[in-house]
């Protein structure tokens, strides 16, 4: 066993480096930390090559003093703490004093500095950790730091860096984050020569939302404001309707550090549940502010993690801002803030992310009204020959109770019948067979004065779907309705190899998105659009993709987050052969041509999906690139879940299920269920 000796002060410096500097990315966000810190007010920061060559950020705070400058750049040197007890309540951003020193480690740094009580300033150069002699020279109030050349002295951490579009992208999200946790603050971010952000510093975190995610996201967003005994929560939020494709827009800072909190992205989370789309996620930009010793910073070396002292009181603080935001009540969180219980969790327990997610939502506050009313009538019922405003009175039929057995159905007026509503029809082949018998009256009440309408089921054969060679099947129509076509016939799938064909029967649809299907004893539930991207996917894969590319008249302009940009820009021949047209629009891209098959509504959530996909999954493989952007193709060319689906379209989707060729969609999730007879008499007490 070697012998056991202390490591050289370079070696050691090194390694502390490795904890705190990871990247240009790390370096900017230290730099500009330091910078708030010294009471800056414009902080401007300048990259060459990503960061790697040069990086350089400005401020016009406090300085450093010449006698103080050295000493700076020493491991555990710092001006922010004194004792023990200050470590229980830290209100600064930088505060372990190995930031220069880390960063000086690794690197060639200038520094350039003047207080305010000097004419002149001092000047230090430092490589690899050693410093030069110190001189004096002009310069403006504050201080400006240049590291030159990061990693030249550790070739094993150089070779693990990316290229410089992604690494000026990571430097690129940190100061925006920045600029966001301190809307007081005007930064400005400049790209080899190209300004790209800058931020008006007037304290309107409004302005700051504006000038870093944009005028899209901007109007997307609504105030969050609301006050508690011990803690605050203020910001934006978006509306459930202009939710993302992942997470990359939620921003939350605590007494003005930006933070990576489970417990803070699960309370907003809980706040849209039953409101949102699935799949999709809310942006934000909370700013939480509460008592310093409540919070412990020190539990991480990027101090990018927080520890609160009272879990279940941010939980409630974040959750109850941000639903009564959703609900338009301002004033409710103030009134439970306090006291707020989260079942299956003690007041005593610390609160998990997996109960926060699965066990332990808090009941919102509204539910509390709806159940006192249950049993009664409903909420929207206006009083008994009230008129609602600008109208004549309406007279409204009893409420129904269950348990009242003397209730009969009331008849409307014959010559006030109810609108048409007219569905949806589905895109694919067959939908314009469907339009004239999928017009149904919107209430119930018209239909209980008609006689009932006897549709005999369709019958399948045992085979999936009728061949070509079988006769077309006459559909009778719906009474006083015109009489249906003949539907066309569609090609018989045959059976996966190593399966048996059994009869089966297609019972119906629900909901417009789940098949049902009778085989035997069981039956089945299938996600059609689940099972529709899957045969999109194996199609597209096996014949290739060769899409019908349209020119837009108007680009379309995609928002997206730096590290999104760059990967779409670095696989833009891969887009364009898969029709789409890009190009760089300021921090923005914009799409001139798209496929037919995506809408122009959905090609920014399209190709931020793709975005998500290859920065997740990875994109240096080419073959694994491409399957993602087929992934996403599939997606958008498949059915919807809640359109109006054709009887053909069904059977066809069913087919391929039944017939084992589909089995999981391309995203792996199971695109149907079984349900047996026994399960069935189980629950209905049969059994």
């Amino acid at each position: 066993m070697p012998n056991i000796q202390v490591l050289d002060p370079h070696v050691a410096d090194l390694i502390a480096a490795g904890e705190v500097v990871e990247r240009p990315a790390s370096v900017a966000k230290e730099l500009m930390e330091n910078a708030i810190d010294a009471g800056a007010s414009t902080v401007t920061v300048e990259i060459s090559h990503g960061g790697m060559t040069f990086l350089r950020v400005t401020d016009d705070g406090k300085g450093i003093p010449a006698s103080e400058l050295k000493t700076a750049f020493l491991r555990h040197a710092t001006s922010k703490l004194r004792t023990e007890y200050d470590l229980e309540s830290i209100g600064t951003l930088g505060f372990r004093g190995e930031a220069l020193a880390a960063i000086a480690a690794v690197s060639r740094i200038e520094v350039l500095t003047r207080t305010a009580d000097t004419d002149l300033g001092a000047s230090l150069a430092l490589e690899g950790g050693v410093s030069g002699p110190m001189e004096e020279a002009g310069c403006p109030l504050g201080t400006t730091l240049v590291v030159r050349d990061l990693f030249f002295n550790t070739p094993a951490r150089l070779k693990f860096m990316k290229k410089d579009a992604a690494e000026g992208a990571a430097v690129f999200a940190v100061v925006q984050r920045v600029a966001l946790s301190h809307p007081e603050v005007s930064v400005k971010f400049i790209r080899d020569g190209k300004q790209e952000l800058l931020t008006p510093g007037d304290g309107q975190l409004k302005s700051a939302v504006y000038a870093v995610l944009g005028r899209e996201l901007a109007l997307g967003f609504r105030e969050v404001r609301s006050a508690g005994e011990d803690m605050s929560v203020e910001g934006f939020v978006s509306l459930p309707a202009c939710c993302r494709a992942s997470r990359n827009w939620q921003f939350f800072f605590v007494n003005g550090r930006q933070v990576k909190s489970p417990l803070m992205t699960a309370a907003l989370e809980e706040a849209y549940k039953n409101q949102k789309m699935v799949g999709k996620f809310p942006g934000c930009v909370l700013h939480l502010r509460t008592k310093l010793n409540a919070v412990d910073v020190n539990v991480h070396p990027a101090k990018t993690e927080v520890k609160f002292g009272g879990e279940r009181a941010v939980f409630s603080a974040v959750y109850h801002a941000v639903l009564s935001t959703l609900e338009g009540d301002p004033s409710h969180p103030r009134a439970v803030l306090k006291n707020t219980e989260i079942p299956g969790v003690r007041k005593a327990d610390t609160v998990t992310e997996n109960q926060l997610r699965i066990g332990g939502a808090p009941v919102s506050p509204f539910m509390g009204e709806t159940a006192q009313r249950a049993g009664g009538a409903p909420l929207s019922q206006p009083a008994a020959g009230s008129s609602p405003k600008g109208g004549a009175k309406v007279s409204l039929p009893p409420v129904v109770r269950v348990h009242d057995n003397s209730y009969t159905p009331p008849v409307l007026p014959q010559e006030k019948k109810p609108p048409l509503e007219r569905r949806r029809p589905s895109s694919q082949a067959g939908a314009e067979d469907c339009v004239s018998h999928s017009e149904t009256y919107d209430a119930g009440a018209a239909a209980l004065s008609r006689p009932p309408v006897n549709i005999p089921p369709i019958e399948c054969s045992p085979v999936s779907v009728p061949s070509l060679e079988n006769p077309p099947v006459s559909v009778p129509a719906l009474e006083g309705g015109p009489a249906r076509a003949p539907a066309p016939t569609l090609p018989h799938i045959p059976p996966a190899a190593g399966t048996e064909e059994f009869p089966w029967r297609l019972a119906g649809e629900v909901l417009n998105t789940y098949i049902i299907v009778e085989r035997g004893d069981t039956v089945y539930l299938i996600d059609k659009h689940a099972a529709h991207e899957r045969m999109n996917f194996d199609r597209m894969k096996a014949e290739g993709y060769d899409p019908m590319a349209q020119t837009l008249l108007t680009p379309a302009v995609c928002r997206l987050t730096p590290d999104q940009r760059e990967v779409l820009l670095a696989h833009r021949a891969l887009l364009e052969e898969f029709g789409f047209e890009v190009d760089e629009l300021g921090t923005d891209l914009a799409v001139r041509q798209a496929p037919f098959d995506v809408d122009v509504e959905e090609i920014p959530a399209a190709l931020e999906e793709l975005a998500v996909r290859l920065l997740t999954a990875g994109s240096a493989d080419p073959a694994a690139a491409r399957d993602e952007l087929l992934h996403t193709m599939a997606c958008k060319a498949a059915i919807k879940g809640g359109w109006h689906s054709a009887p053909q379209e069904l059977e066809r989707v069913a087919g391929a299920v039944m017939s084992g060729q589909v089995k999981y969609c391309p995203h792996g999730r199971p695109v149907a269920i079984t349900l047996t007879r026994k399960e069935l008499e189980k629950q209905f007490k049969r059994a």
